[in-house]
């Protein structure tokens, strides 16, 4: 029996390998084919920054491990020309974006070299995001069953699309996993040992994107459960005590991740900021931060109070390392109130309200992972809404001692329900990834479900031995429909995502008519963030009676470091090129629907920048979201037309 399990984990361990390399294969390729998306302007050269220069003035709205991570291999085997002699550099603050300019494009770099030697070490983060779902299932399931979560994630197209680039959001993914991970160990096994491991993995957490410090609320719920539980099943005295040593116990893991993680990782990378430039730097990026500063002399007021004490710490030599993470947690909070205006459902809105991210749910996952998902979902709440109907004096009671009982499950479920009643409430709708962190814990859970449904076995009571044996054969013969019901899926699954391939970011399921038209239903790192435009440039060289071509681009790549002398910067208020003599016309499709369908509720914009002499000589076709039909479409994201 020994031998058999050892097999049976070698082989489990195999079927994980062929995902980590399936989901390897399709990021690598997509990675060379992708331009440069929006955020990798900034990231790239923040995160070469930190680790070239140890200096933190770059993008401190997101902290450092992923972008320092991916430059790591920039510096060691390209060592590019970093240009901090630029006003980027040297006056502006927080000049991300022309930075990235200059350190990619004008500075004699080889840009695309960058970009793709960047992108490796988020594949590789990605991969062992991968390895911990099937670990964390591992746990609840056994090797075998610890797969499917493994597969649901390693396969999805939204993972996949934010897993190769230089960005946090596959980053955060893989910070949830890894602090929650270590809790629920510590908690079940609350040792020495165990406490230190919680300690360091919530510090990396805290590295990867701010929204894991939700990880401090989450562990100080579950554990507030959990004591509740004991006061009723012990004296008060007694509850007390362990309450005090749950409070205890938390406060150490976040004492050890914020002293032992996060104020090294930050000390080292503000190691060469200069404490005036960073002092000056925080109080112009919070200068409007609650309202702004009160009068002088007097006292702060409310979370104004925040901001003013992060520009003191920043002036503080020993302080400061905390004053630039606290710095990125205000900006989070400023920009999350400022919101951002997107197209969404055939209107220009500042929010896609609560549906936002529901509704992307269920257009950008694949069906056969909805599927499952939701078949999930409605089981596991059938079960527990019978258990319910059966005592309903006991609701809570069986809450707490589940909760108890199965705290592995009962913590993911938490920080899904808190995460996403969050992410619904809050204005920032510009994508699906802000919300990928959860999807591990989604996939996790729903396996579970998946796995106590096709498992049950119903013995028979039939009087006689045939009566008795054609009862185990229909039980038996039911499990194996389950399990082809379920294998099935995931073959499904699996051509999705490789017919999708390489258009992993653009990918919407066939609710939505497909990926070539998920930009009708929304846009933004959704479907277009600048991904296609090495996509142009091949297109152009194909095809050499396009001269000139005006090229009205979204994202981080430079049309004219691609296109040479053949591009011309355009936008909708300098009309129709054609009068210039350019016949082409490249637009960007978040571009087009931003400057074209119609406006929401308090949204105005200018006459000029709605590409009326486009929408004139070449009509939309009716229909939510419909732009002017192009000659040739570039990838899934820009529409090229012959004028």
């Amino acid at each position: 029996m020994s031998t058999f399990r050892k097999l049976s984990s070698w082989y489990a361990a195999a079927g994980l390998f062929l995902i980590c390399l399936a989901a390897f294969g399709f990021m690598l390729s997509a990675a060379r084919t992708d331009s440069a998306i929006d955020d990798e302007l900034a990231h790239i050269p923040a995160g070469y920054g930190y680790v070239h220069n140890l200096d933190y003035r770059l993008n401190p709205e997101h902290p450092p491990l992923v972008k320092a991570l991916a430059m790591l291999p920039v510096m060691l085997f390209l060592n590019p020309t970093f240009p901090t002699t630029t006003a980027a550099w040297q006056s502006e603050v927080n000049g991300e974006w022309d930075m990235g300019y200059q350190f990619l494009y004008n500075s004699g770099n080889n840009a695309n070299q960058i970009i793709r030697t960047a992108r490796i070490m988020p594949i590789l983060l990605t991969l062992l995001a991968i390895v911990l779902v099937y670990l964390f299932a591992l746990r609840l399931m056994g090797p075998w069953w610890a797969l499917l979560p493994a597969f649901l994630f390693g396969l999805d197209p939204s993972i996949l699309a934010n897993g190769h680039y230089v960005t946090t959001d596959v980053g955060a993914a893989f910070g949830f996993l890894l602090g929650t991970y270590f809790f629920v160990r510590f908690v079940e096994a609350p040792t020495r040992k165990n406490l230190w491991l919680a300690g360091i993995t919530f510090g990396i957490a805290q590295l990867t994107k701010f929204s894991t410090p939700f990880l401090v609320p989450l562990f100080l719920f579950v554990l507030g459960v959990l004591w509740i539980r004991d006061l009723t099943k012990m004296q008060r005295k007694e509850a007390l005590r362990i309450g005090g040593r749950y409070l205890k116990n938390v406060f150490l893991i976040f004492l050890i991740g914020y002293l032992l993680i996060v104020y090294p990782a930050y000390f080292l990378f503000t190691l060469h900021y200069p404490v005036a430039k960073q002092a000056s730097d925080t109080a112009a990026m919070l200068h409007s931060f609650a309202g702004g500063p009160g009068p002088a002399g007097t006292l702060c007021h409310g979370a104004r109070c925040l901001a003013d004490a992060d520009i003191w710490m920043a002036g503080n030599p020993v302080l400061r390392p905390f004053a630039e993470y606290l710095l990125g947690i205000l900006m989070v909070l400023q920009r999350v109130d400022g919101a951002n205006t997107i197209y969404f459902l055939g209107h220009v809105v500042p929010s896609g309200g609560p549906i936002y991210f529901p509704l992307l749910f269920l257009l950008k996952e694949p069906i056969p992972t909805l599927i499952i998902v939701i078949f999930a979902l409605l089981l596991g709440a059938w079960w527990a809404f019978k258990k319910a109907w059966a005592a309903p004096r006991r609701i809570i009671h069986n809450v707490l001692e589940y909760a108890s009982s199965h705290f592995a499950n009962f913590t993911m479920g938490s920080l899904i329900v808190l995460y996403w009643g969050y992410s619904m409430h809050a204005p920032l709708n510009i994508g699906i990834r802000h919300v990928i962190a959860t999807f591990p814990f989604i996939y996790i859970l729903s396996a579970g479900v998946w796995k106590k449904w096709i498992t049950r076995f119903s013995i028979p009571t039939a009087a006689t031995f045939l009566g008795f044996a054609a009862g185990i054969a229909r039980s038996a013969a039911t499990i194996l429909i389950k399990y082809a019901l379920l294998v099935g899926l995931l073959v499904w699954l699996f051509l999705e995502t490789l017919f999708a391939a390489p258009y992993f970011l653009s990918y919407f399921n066939e609710f939505a008519g497909g990926t070539m038209n998920g930009y009708h239903y929304v846009t933004d790192s959704n479907y277009d963030w600048g991904q296609d435009l090495l996509r142009l440039k091949a297109w152009v060289n194909a095809h050499p009676e396009v001269q000139k071509i005006a090229v009205d681009y979204f994202g981080g790549g430079n049309p004219r470091y691609e296109l040479g002398n053949k591009e011309v910067d355009w936008y909708s208020a300098k009309g129709n090129p054609a009068d210039q003599g350019i016949h082409w016309l490249a637009v960007s499709v978040n571009t087009l629907e931003l400057a074209t369908q119609p406006l929401g509720p308090g949204q105005s914009r200018s006459a000029s920048d709605t590409y009326a002499w486009l929408t004139a000589v070449r009509p939309p076709t009716p229909g939510m979201g419909n732009v002017p039909p192009p000659d040739f479409r570039i990838g899934t994201s820009i529409f090229v037309y012959h004028l």
